[in-house]
């Protein structure tokens, strides 16, 4: 039990930490006030403990560092997401302790954060998403097609290479004027033209790069298709992971549609670059 109480305490000291670096960050101000509110309830949680286990535990640096580095990189809703779960183990953790009023209250309290969590999360809008969303789609389920055809119709990876990042920089440019153009005449417009369409533009270069290095890394081109196929399956995967955390939808679900998609369209043309290939007789 005296084990538990100080894991629990240093959870608290390290959540505090957490939601304290959260509210700096944070910019709209009921936001800030809320992780605030939190940050105070989990300080007063580590001075009970405190007065239990009669010693002072730090927080855990690693852990702070990784949920202010997502916070940085992915943004608020993937943390607080992550915080919501935190929240429900240490909840269930004080469950051990029913005899206790003041841990009562403090499982009552984590109880309520994770709920609190749960709003704020919903809160955060991503008015981006649909245009980063958008642009690795495309990129993923278009041009994977697209470098499985070029592979079996050329069958040359650096050449692949080349005409895959001619394709998919001007691929990238179009979705990004697309996004831009769509926006602008938006009349309930909630995203700024130009940064949609940086996003969508980023988005599907950034796909593109990835998709593209295997063919220049590998003199072989099936294997270079093959590494390419495995690369476009993890970033599904990566991202899918990121839209069911910040969502709270099915990872499942949404990771086997897309890469349903992505893959049938390259089993299409790779058959079509076969087709092409047979019928025109031309051999690279």
């Amino acid at each position: 039990m005296a084990k538990n109480l100080l894991n629990l305490q240093r959870d608290e000291s390290t959540l505090c930490e957490v939601y304290r670096r959260l509210a700096e960050l944070e910019k709209d101000p009921h936001r800030r006030q809320t992780l605030m509110r939190i940050m105070h309830d989990e300080k007063r949680h580590c001075a009970i403990l405190e007065s239990r286990t009669g010693r002072e535990i730090a927080p855990d640096p690693k852990r702070v560092f990784w949920y202010v580095g997502i916070m940085r990189v992915l943004g608020p809703a993937f943390v607080v997401r992550q915080m919501e779960s935190c929240e429900k183990g240490t909840e269930a953790g004080y469950s051990l302790y029913a005899e206790g009023e003041e841990f009562i209250q403090i499982a009552s309290e984590e109880k309520r954060h994770g709920e609190e969590l749960t709003n704020l999360a919903g809160a955060m809008r991503l008015s981006y998403m649909s245009s980063v969303i958008l642009g690795l789609n495309d990129a993923l389920v278009e041009f994977t097609g697209a470098l499985a055809g070029f592979t079996l119709a050329l069958n040359e990876p650096r050449l692949v290479a080349l005409t895959g990042s001619i394709t998919g920089v001007a691929a990238a440019l179009s979705m990004a004027a697309s996004e831009y153009l769509s926006t602008k005449s938006d009349a309930a417009r909630e995203k700024h033209p130009l940064r949609a369409a940086l996003c969508t533009g980023t988005a599907y270069l950034v796909t593109v790069a990835i998709l593209i290095i295997p063919y220049l890394l590998f003199s072989n081109a099936v294997m270079a298709l093959g590494v390419m196929l495995l690369a476009a399956l993890t970033v599904i995967a990566l991202f899918n992971y990121y839209y069911a955390v910040v969502r709270s939808e099915s990872f499942r679900q949404r990771f086997f549609e897309m890469a349903l998609l992505s893959f049938g369209i390259a089993g299409i043309s790779f058959l079509i670059g076969y087709g092409l290939k047979y019928f025109t007789g031309i051999d690279i």
